[in-house]
């Protein structure tokens, strides 16, 4: 059975439910609109069930069952816990997993008006993240690596991209990225994927962090990247004073990042439009603000 041919609706999220967790079947069940390598559904008030659609093998919903008990109480934001596991049956041969919903609004739907506080929330995050991962921890095949190790991608997106009237300053902040040291520490615990569609917004400001299902040990500039890619014109310098352990070579490295983050989401909100699965119109003006940030906002 391929991707495309497992259709997840209502009726079998309250199946799976019945079959396996019955003492949860009589909540409400709502679907949450977006998710590329899983569907999300609200189960309840207080819980959703991801259900594994284009990721093509369970590690990722497997990581996040076993690291996010571990990491969660010591993160000054909510996050989503594991609560119960869905195993593959003849229903659903995928994987899918009960957890905690996180209360707010996507940041690719709203705005940040409080941008002191955001820079100073999620510098406490990441602050508390960014510790030294086990031997054991997950390590990505796509991301962590040197900017150098990226170009590739980076090229791709570049050229897939218009960029009238910036090509050459974006490309200059990665030719940059891809000159500055490589990270000279431990690997620490990233989350690998902050974009505006994987944090909440209440109030103003940041509320919550969702979707680990890409954390790895690695490199933090590929979480830092996010003070541009997330907060606000002008943030980016209370972040990193906040978040104090970033040196100049990790602040170039990271806004190199940020910067292919931003071309990605550019790219996958055109690709939103024409409906594949994943991306959603709402990338396409967040990545180009987020750009306008990476090239106004240089801290180096």
């Amino acid at each position: 059975m391929t991707d495309s041919e497992i259709e997840i609706t209502a009726d079998l999220v309250h199946d799976l439910l019945r079959e396996q967790h019955p003492d949860l079947a009589g909540l409400a069940v709502r679907e949450v609109a977006g998710g590329w390598g899983n569907q999300m559904w609200r189960l309840g008030d207080e819980l959703a069930v991801r259900m594994q659609r284009m990721d093509p093998t369970p590690e990722l919903q497997l990581n996040e069952r076993r690291w996010l008990p571990v990491l969660a109480p010591r993160l000054p934001l909510p996050v989503p816990t594991p609560v119960r596991s869905g195993e593959p049956s003849a229903r659903f041969p995928k994987h899918w997993t009960v957890m905690t919903w996180v209360h707010g609004e996507p940041l690719d739907h709203t705005s940040i008006s409080r941008g002191d506080h955001a820079a100073d929330t999620l510098a406490g995050f990441l602050r508390a993240l960014h510790v030294e991962a086990p031997a054991e921890a997950p390590i990505s095949e796509d991301r962590g690596d040197h900017p150098r190790k990226c170009t590739d991608g980076f090229d791709h997106f570049f050229q897939a991209v218009a960029l009238d009237g910036i090509a050459d300053e974006v490309r200059a902040v990665w030719d940059d990225a891809v000159a500055a040291l490589e990270w000279e520490g431990p690997p620490v615990w990233v989350h690998g994927d902050l974009h505006p569609a994987n944090v909440v917004v209440s109030d103003g400001t940041l509320s919550g962090v969702i979707d680990f299902g890409s954390m790895f040990a690695g490199d933090p500039a590929w979480d830092l990247a996010a003070a541009w890619v997330l907060l606000p014109a002008g943030a980016a310098s209370r972040f990193f004073d906040v978040y104090e352990h970033a040196d100049e070579a990790t602040i170039r490295r990271a806004r190199g990042l940020a910067a292919m983050k931003c071309l990605f989401l550019m790219l996958m909100g055109q690709n939103g439009d024409r409906g594949l699965p994943g991306g959603k119109p709402t990338w396409g003006p967040a990545g180009r603000s987020a750009l306008d940030r990476v090239l106004r906002d240089g801290l180096t």
